[in-house]
């Protein structure tokens, strides 16, 4: 198969499932495309009819873009896995807090893009943006307490995780003030070696985007 992902220090929607293919062992070819170039959108078409980042090519040669279809094809793929949760409940409640994530917290996005490279604390600390992230602890506590940790769903790192995984990421980069619980959740996600692989190669990359390095 193939991923078709974006700049590693810019594209969070490209992290989710590079991450989740990575830490579940899913061989793949990753084709990167870098963002904000006159070329982008062609090259990226050629893979995606929606000309954006990420998009899976099947073995098959099937093409399916979009972060969460991409992780619902591959706990289909992959039932061995686990994916998502076993049990019924919490499966259920795994895929509305990942879809929760997939359509929301639109503040928090625009405010504080992800920049792996960047320590930036305070900035984008608007009104909107810190209800996003209350709200998004208040999710990822509730977890925490009903499952057991150490990740959202239990002992193992799934789909909910790696929907949340460029949260953390932003978390590094901004330093807004959070919980306890929810600082000690997000050193265990980067503890994850395929978050780690990602962090590092983000560090590598020498591509700028001005209008995000340069944004106060």
């Amino acid at each position: 198969m193939k991923l078709i992902i974006g700049d590693k220090n810019y594209s969070s929607w490209s992290m989710r499932p590079w991450v989740l293919m990575k830490h579940a062992g899913i061989p793949f070819e990753e084709v990167l495309v870098e963002l904000q170039q006159p070329d982008t959108t062609e090259r990226i078409r050629a893979h995606s009819q929606s000309g954006k980042v990420p998009c899976l090519v099947t073995d098959g040669g099937e093409a399916i873009w979009e972060s969460l279809a991409i992780a619902e094809t591959l706990a289909e793929r992959h039932p061995e896995l686990a994916l998502w949760p076993r049990d019924a409940a919490a499966r259920a409640h795994a895929r509305a807090i990942s879809s929760e994530m997939h359509g929301g917290f639109g503040e928090l996005r625009t405010s504080m893009a992800m920049n792996v490279r960047a320590h930036r604390p305070g900035v984008g600390a608007t009104p909107g943006t810190l209800a996003d992230i209350a709200r998004i602890e208040t999710i990822w506590r509730d977890c925490l307490t009903r499952y057991g940790g150490p990740f959202l769903f239990g002992a193992s790192f799934g789909i909910a995780d790696a929907m949340y995984a460029p949260v953390v990421m932003r978390f590094f980069t901004y330093a807004p003030p959070l919980a306890d619980t929810t600082r000690a959740y997000m050193e265990r996600v980067a503890a994850v070696p395929a978050v780690r692989e990602w962090v590092e190669a983000a560090h590598r990359e020498t591509h700028r985007i001005a209008y995000i390095d340069d944004a106060v």
